[in-house]
């Protein structure tokens, strides 16, 4: 994932929140894909240097159940390819 420059997140950030309803709801989405990005980088990295499931779920204020099920199978798949 290449990491979006800080111009564009002032940008996306800037139309979600201006008069323009189509390029709000564009941006809306942007920055949630770019969440959902950001966490599931992070969630892996956390889960390869030891972190609980439980420590992240406390981390992202979910359930551990939560993180778990959303997460598992992707960790492993990504451990198994390194």
């Amino acid at each position: 994932m290449a990491a979006p420059t800080d111009k564009q997140v002032t940008k996306a950030v800037s139309e979600a929140v201006g008069d323009d309803v189509a390029k709000g709801l564009r941006a809306a989405l942007a920055l949630r894909r770019l969440a959902e990005e950001l966490e599931t980088m992070q969630v892996t990295n956390a889960r390869r240097k030891g972190w609980s499931w439980q420590d992240i779920a406390a981390a992202l204020a979910v359930s551990k159940q939560a993180v778990h099920k959303k997460y598992a199978e992707l960790v492993t798949s990504a451990d198994r390819q390194r």
